[in-house]
């Protein structure tokens, strides 16, 4: 009977430690060793990355293989972001995706190639029937690129639930070589509450590090006293490559008890933008380097935090000893811990919070309007997580809002009357961001009557100004006139350097042909294979607009047999 006994207890152990995520389901995505440049749930500007960043020994066109089974589901070509980007679902429900591809295989990219010339645009999404590109194992369906919003050579992958929610891919057994523990760089205490401090001061306190010789970290004995929050500046690397990746758990623990749980296994792209909830956003626009609060502020919506006591925060009382630490994980299951003891001493001698008061106050959980001379803003209802002082002030057509240290959830609106500008002026006027240095960036701007509206996220310098110039287009690889018989590629270069590229067409003979974009090399690109040209001479024309609707036409002849 024991026998018995001992062999269903074994059978329960094993049950209850099976992955409830299939483990042999999911292959890798590419035939090489792989080596990220990126992980899940990293921190990004403004949201957590969504899936791996493989790395592709620097090269494009390496054979991107589904992960299994499944069917082509979703097709997105944009200039940004993704660039081209394939989505294939799967019979057990999840969905895998592959981004920045240089090209699909040839029965998917004829599919593309069909649709964008059926709809005349090279930007195009497709959501195919289940029978229209089914898919065997290993097949190869794209080959790896740069396209989009890449910063070099990759493949972004990525594997969604049901409801389309990212997970992180190394939960299915997707395995990566990593024997390295998560660093430490930094750590800070914020007092919380009116009467709490740290070391004498009510403001944010770096805590000085100590790296320990077994690999762990303390800090500094440190004297605090009230309501306090903590911080890390923290990552991991992988053997074989230096990028700075992100955490897979961070556990913090007060006097032995759980304080708080961030897990990093899975979000929903709804919540992404709250990113900026979890880390210290003003440290981060001013210091560029990111502080993971390991408390929840008021209005954080992020579904990481899987255990939270009083939000994370410690209460330290007088004449106390107290003991706070920070077990950091990342997707291996390295583990680092960080140890920070807290003497508690109530203080008079203190440093207060610096509170700067201004004629303006914005209040989050409402709308606010602010108006002066021949400027409003509109910010909608919980444009922002927290209330505050605002600067506003105008001068001329310049509008100063702030800095742009505090985050906005969502956009809000920056209006103009242009009424004392000539008719011919009005619609060429845009509104423009103004950086540190100057610089004046395009702020997508519509115009109604005599308001020119600009829609952002972002605080700071705001002016009006004029783009009266047309885009420039020239010919990169041949010249008016000429023979291209042995050519594979047309290609041409466009730049706007005042409010950007909004469109472009081009047609051979009259016909719109398929020019892909790439705005990182601001080049348009016509590949002869497509088989459009039929003639053997041929009118090239191409027309650019920007951003206020300025157009420019360049016109060619070339030769072809």
């Amino acid at each position: 009977m024991r026998y018995i006994l001992f062999f269903f207890s074994l059978c329960s152990l094993g049950l209850f430690a099976q992955s409830p995520y299939p483990q042999d389901y999911f292959r890798k995505p590419l035939d090489i060793p792989l080596v990220l440049s990126g992980t899940f749930a990293e921190l990004r500007s403004n949201h957590f990355h969504s899936g791996l960043d493989i790395k592709t020994q620097q090269r494009e066109g390496l054979k991107v293989i589904t992960s299994a089974p499944g069917y082509v589901s979703r097709i997105k070509i944009s200039h940004y972001g993704y660039g081209k980007a394939l989505y294939i679902t799967h019979p057990n429900g999840y969905t895998s995706v592959y981004a920045h591809l240089q090209k699909f295989s040839p029965k998917i990219e004829a599919y593309v190639k069909a649709n964008q010339y059926n709809q005349e645009s090279f930007t195009i999404e497709l959501f195919p029937a289940a029978e229209a590109l089914s898919l065997e194992k290993d097949e190869v369906v794209a080959f790896s690129g740069n396209t989009g919003g890449s910063g070099g050579p990759h493949l972004h992958f990525e594997i969604r639930d049901k409801a389309e929610r990212p997970m992180n891919p190394m939960l299915f057994g997707i395995d990566v070589k990593d024997t390295r523990r998560p660093m430490v760089l930094r750590a800070f205490a914020y007092p919380v509450d009116d009467k709490a401090h740290v070391n004498h001061a009510t403001e944010l306190n770096e805590l000085r590090l100590i790296p320990m010789s077994n690999g762990e970290y303390r800090v500094e004995d440190i004297k605090a006293y009230g309501k306090i929050g903590f911080g890390v500046v923290s990552y991991d690397q992988q053997d074989m490559a230096p990028n700075k990746n992100g955490l897979s758990r961070i556990e913090s623990f007060f006097n032995g008890n759980k304080s708080l749980i961030i897990d990093f296994k899975r979000f929903s792209f709804d919540e992404t933008k709250h990113l900026n909830r979890l880390v210290d956003y003003k440290f981060w626009k001013t210091n560029k380097s990111r502080i993971q609060k390991l408390f929840i502020e008021p209005n954080n919506p992020l579904s990481l935090y899987q255990f939270a006591d009083n939000n994370g925060y410690v209460n330290i009382a007088d004449s106390t000893a107290s003991v706070y630490k920070v077990k950091i994980t990342d997707y291996k299951n390295n583990e680092t811990w960080l140890t920070i003891p807290i003497t508690g001493v109530m203080s008079s001698d203190v440093k207060t919070k610096d509170i700067k008061a201004t004629d303006h106050f914005i209040y989050a959980e409402q709308s606010n309007l602010l108006e002066q001379g021949n400027v409003t803003v509109s910010f909608p209802k919980n444009t922002f997580y927290d209330d505050f002082f605002i600067d506003f002030s105008v001068a001329n057509d310049t509008l100063q809002l702030h800095e742009p240290l505090i985050p906005a959830q969502k956009n809000f609106y920056i209006s103009f009357d242009i009424s004392h500008y000539k008719s011919e002026e009005k619609n060429k006027l845009y509104v423009a961001s103004v950086s540190k240095y100057g610089k004046l960036y395009y702020v997508n701007s519509q115009r109604k009557g005599d308001v020119l509206t600009g829609r952002t996220k972002s605080l700071g310098t705001f002016t009006l100004a004029i783009d009266s110039i047309g885009p420039s287009i020239k010919p990169v690889n041949f010249q008016d006139g000429k023979w291209l018989s042995k050519y594979r590629y047309l290609k041409v270069k466009i730049e706007d350097k005042e409010s950007d590229i909004k469109s472009y067409r081009a047609t051979i003979n009259g016909k719109w042909i398929l020019m892909e974009y790439d705005y990182k090399k601001d080049t348009l690109i016509y590949d002869f294979n497509d088989d459009v040209v039929q003639d053997t001479k041929n009118n090239l024309k191409i027309i650019v607009t920007d951003n206020v609707g300025n157009s420019s036409t360049f016109e060619a002849i070339f030769y072809r047999k």
